[in-house]
């Protein structure tokens, strides 16, 4: 392909209208002719560059004007839909009638109508734009050495700059207004969207000082619910539990659980226990009101971004979180001994019933997982 500055192209009114670059159009010999040429060091010719053939809306100051009215009228369609799912978000009842049309939701069809239609008009009026009002000329470049030199770089960012200028976006305030107006309003879905992560009282930070566990609730092993004698606990054993509350049956009689609060409740539950020397146990664990024999019980979530911790070092005592490298001495009271963590794993005093079962003496005695503003308020 030619690497010449100039070539044959139409002018507005169909005739050919030589490209050239006045700095050395006055230097050019008759040899160097814009007609493709066959040259020795070429293996095939160079057949050159089809004539150009301008655009309506280049030639045609209506169409333009036109065609950027309908950009426009795109842009301020793509707003009013991105408003609408707003609207239908906060006014659609979701309620339990799933089968409004053909099997989903009218919300569910609302929505995603609207921010889909938003969605499509910005993409249609971009290619709009760049189809009938953005710059339209070929442009021929040599291949070139994979480094950038320095004149290539400033080259590359006034290209860019004459882009920006060609584009039109700077003459054309309509466009380049409803443009922006268009994608900021599309902000507007996305934010609802994310509010959406956190449904009903979600955002309630109080119900994160708070578990399941109660006095006397048995502590179960985790996923088969089986309650869990303290004589069976062998010195050295990690065993991962869970409340009993989130084992339902006629006979504990406690309520079932279902969805989100089911999710979150077995998530701050989620307990490890481990039995051990009672002589290597610290003041910090309060051997003598919060231990069995040894046995203690402590938070398996991770107070530094709440990961489930139980991966244990029987010889250490040290127990680690896998995902950041945080490790607790749960000898010394869940002490923080490596890593980001910045507080010890919340403890659960332990008591036995009757039958010699595990059971909680209470609740945890502060917030358990990672920290979070309003934490100090709820201890």
């Amino acid at each position: 392909m030619s690497n010449d500055d100039s070539r044959q192209v139409n002018g507005p009114d169909g005739t050919p209208e030589p490209y050239a670059d006045d700095s050395h159009a006055s230097s050019v010999e008759p040899h160097e002719s814009h007609v493709p040429a066959h040259r020795e060091a070429d293996p095939i010719p160079d057949p050159g560059l089809p004539a150009h053939t301008w655009r309506p809306t280049d030639v045609d100051p209506r169409l333009e004007k036109r065609a950027e009215r309908q950009i426009a009228a795109m842009f301020i369609a793509a707003m009013l839909s991105a408003v609408l799912f707003v609207v239908a978000y906060f006014t659609l009842d979701i309620g339990d009638n799933w089968t409004t049309f053909a099997g989903m939701g009218a919300s569910t069809i609302a929505l995603g109508l609207t921010l889909g239609t938003s969605l499509l008009l910005i993409g249609i009026g971009i290619i709009h734009l760049a189809r009938k009002l953005m710059a339209d000329a070929e442009m021929v470049e040599m291949r070139h050495p994979a480094a950038s030199p320095v004149e290539d770089r400033e080259a590359t960012v006034k290209a860019l700059q004459d882009g920006i200028e060609e584009s039109g976006i700077g003459r054309r305030p309509l466009v380049r207004n409803t443009m922006i107006g268009a994608v900021g309003v599309l902000g507007l879905p996305a934010v609802v969207l994310l509010r959406d992560l956190a449904p009903g009282d979600a955002l309630d930070t109080s119900k994160l000082a708070h578990t399941i566990w109660e006095p006397g609730m048995r502590l179960v092993r985790d996923v088969v619910g089986t309650p869990i004698l303290a004589s069976e606990i062998e010195m050295g054993d990690l065993i991962n539990a869970a409340p009993e509350a989130m084992f339902p049956t006629e006979e504990n009689g406690y309520p079932e659980l279902e969805g989100a609060e089911e999710q979150a409740e077995k998530a701050k539950g989620a307990i490890i226990i481990v039995r051990m020397n009672p002589d290597d146990l610290t003041p910090a664990t309060r051997p003598d009101k919060w231990t069995v024999d040894g046995i203690i019980c402590y938070s398996k979530i991770c107070t530094h971004v709440g990961c489930p911790i139980s991966l244990y070092e029987r010889t250490t005592h040290h127990v680690l979180c896998p995902c950041h490298q945080s490790t607790f001495d749960l000898a010394d009271g869940a002490k923080v001994v490596f890593g980001p963590a910045a507080r010890p794993l919340p403890q659960l005093p332990l008591a036995v019933d009757d039958e010699g079962y595990l059971v909680a003496q209470s609740d945890f005695n502060e917030p358990i997982g990672a920290s979070y503003w309003e934490r100090e308020k709820h201890k």
